[in-house]
């Protein structure tokens, strides 16, 4: 068996930043209506992550047609994280997704998980075999579905847990339709993302490489023409990951409780830090204004990011611009910006104050796991990556409008909804994680009506930040305020037993357990969002509305449908946590929109 390598003896900031190139469309006309269509594949392949001087890393992820930025011409490239997808607001696109996994897993599959499952394998019995080589039957072959992270999306071609499906559609999971999904693009321009989402196994697949960028742009938009473009728009997705000595990727393989869940842990973290696949890479800059699109694509590990200079360890400042569904209100000044796994923030960096030499630190100092664990090694995993200042001449960016969208106040017109997280214990920690004390495999008990907008309500009396991420629509964060959370618990269990539970919860009021005062949303927080930490000991409301983004509130009524599509039909969405060791087991539920 291999051993790891020790993060240490790798080498920072000699990679040299990769930008993933952009998948070229073929573009089809149909009476006034523009198509364009893409065909992407899954693959394995090896890629350089470590520096240079390390053998290739073997990886999963995306194959497709690219423009070469160096030669212009079209080609087929392959990469993890994948090429980026830039669409036009307003028009559509095709893609083919082709899943060309022929081998096994590279990770552990737990098979006494609630998973996909392809084979039909009966979960197993302790004692449970090692890993490796685990069980050959849930290895292969490895199920796939990819879901478009915060888009407007018919539940049909949006990913769902049990859309999947193996090399050549051999087997397909019981909510399959279709591997040819249609992406309307129809929302405000923003950073989304594309990732695996296969039920039971998303925390695999999305660590062996399995995720991208996805940007829409509006040409009508007044706010992106002034922004800085081309080479000096970054995109920026942080992951952590753990290396053997041979350069292959590690992956939990002993749960917390393998008594029960052989391979199976709460938390994944890596010891090493990737950003855009390759390890602490170095972005030489020119002394300007940059776009840096950031996505924390982790597993687990959150990201409280700061500026600094290498040398003095001075920290500088930075201008938040947008979150994970738009343009915020106005720009926000930050000196620090945190990030749960899948949240995204859209920065301005200026350059322009620097001398030429300067080299700058992404520094990381959230605890992991959060907010709970152990804080970053700062050597290792309290760096990011590294920004090298080149060039003599300063170029100053014009000033931004103070207003660079209009965010409209929501107001409820249906009763609220109330939730507890749960924690299932096990012997050694965490054995199961739940929301209402219900599995996803439990009765649908969300029913949300088409038009309306509700208050989701989460009780959080776990000892971990969750973020909840909710499928088809963006929403608002509305407020936290902290509670009496044992004693909540307790009653709640008082009235609904103990979880996992045999049938839905009898909602428990948390009025007369609040304490303290209400706390608003940080300023970079009130915007659209589709991701949102609820934090430990703490009550947090979020307002969703089944609508578009840009429908005046005016407008919007239950029952009414202002979607391009029937948001009714088909399988149906899912809200999750998105720390995804969470949500394989079994952190996540479905909800199906009604009609009236």
């Amino acid at each position: 068996m291999t051993s790891r390598l020790n993060p240490k003896k790798i080498p920072q900031f000699v990679n040299q930043l990769f930008i993933p190139p952009v998948y070229k469309p073929t573009i089809h006309k149909h009476k006034d209506k523009i198509v364009h269509k893409y065909t992407v594949k899954m693959c394995e392949f090896k890629q350089q992550v470590l520096p240079p001087g390390f053998p290739k890393t073997t990886v999963h992820g995306f194959e497709g047609l690219i423009k070469d930025p160096i030669s212009k011409r079209s080609r087929i490239f392959r990469s993890s994280p994948g090429p980026t997808f830039e669409a036009t607001r307003n028009i559509s696109i095709q893609v083919q997704w082709i899943n060309n996994l022929k081998n096994k897993h590279l990770f552990p599959v737990d098979p006494t998980l609630h998973w996909a499952n392809p084979n039909g394998f009966p979960p197993p019995a302790p004692p449970f075999k090692a890993f490796p080589p685990g069980y050959a039957q849930a290895q292969s072959p490895i199920p796939s579905v990819v879901h478009m992270h915060g888009g407007e999306t018919r539940s049909d071609f949006d990913g769902h847990p049990e859309a999947w499906f193996t090399h050549r559609e051999k087997q397909k999971g019981a909510a399959f339709f279709t591997s040819r999904y249609t992406y309307l693009n129809s929302q405000q321009p923003t950073t989304l993302w594309y990732h695996d989402h296969t039920l039971g196994i998303t925390r695999l697949n999305t660590a062996s490489g399995l995720a991208g960028f996805y940007l829409i742009r509006d040409p009508k938009n007044k706010i992106e023409p002034l922004l800085p473009q081309g080479k000096f728009e970054i995109p920026m997705v942080i992951q952590d990951r753990t290396f053997n000595k041979d350069a292959s990727l590690f992956f939990t393989n002993i749960g917390i409780n393998s008594n029960v869940h052989p391979y199976w842990d709460p938390d994944f973290i890596g010891d090493t830090i990737l950003v855009n696949g390759g390890v602490w890479p170095n972005l030489n800059v020119e002394r300007r204004l940059y776009r840096i699109r950031i996505l924390n694509g982790s597993n687990s590990r959150f990201y409280n990011l700061k500026l600094q200079n290498k040398k003095n360890k001075k920290e500088y400042a930075f201008h938040q611009i947008g979150s994970d569904g738009g343009f915020l209100r106005s720009a926000v000044k930050l000196k620090e910006l945190l990030l749960a796994p899948a949240e995204r923030a859209d920065i301005l960096v200026d350059f322009s104050k620097f001398d030429a030499g300067t080299k700058l630190i992404f520094t990381n100092d959230a605890i992991a796991p959060f907010p709970g664990g152990q804080p970053p090694n700062p050597n290792t995993t309290g760096k990011v990556m590294q920004f090298t200042v080149r060039g003599s001449k300063a170029f100053k960016f014009p000033k931004l409008p103070s207003k660079l969208n209009t965010i409209p106040k929501l107001i409820p017109d249906v009763p609220p909804k109330m939730f507890v997280l749960n924690v299932v214990q096990g012997d050694n920690g965490a054995l199961q994680l739940l929301l209402n004390g219900q599995r996803f495999e439990d009765e649908v008990t969300e029913f949300p009506i088409v038009g309306s907008t509700v208050d989701w309500i989460f009780a959080n009396p776990t000892k971990a930040t969750h973020p909840i991420h909710i499928h088809l629509i963006q929403f608002h964060l509305i407020s936290r305020q902290k509670f009496k959370s044992d004693a909540y618990l307790k009653a709640w269990i008082k009235i609904n037993g103990s979880p996992p539970l045999d049938k839905p919860p009898t909602p428990l009021s948390v009025d007369s357990f609040l304490q303290g005062k209400l706390r608003k949303p940080d300023l970079n927080e009130q915007g659209w969002k589709d991701t949102i930490r609820v934090n430990p000991g703490e009550v947090t409301r979020f307002r969703l509305r089944f609508a578009p983004q840009d429908i005046p509130v005016s407008k919007t009524k239950p029952g009414k449908n202002f979607f391009q599509f029937n948001p009714s039909f088909g399988p149906g969405y899912v809200w999750h946590c998105h720390i995804l060791d969470h949500e394989d087991n079994d952190m996540m539920r479905p909800f199906q929109v009604r009609k009236k």
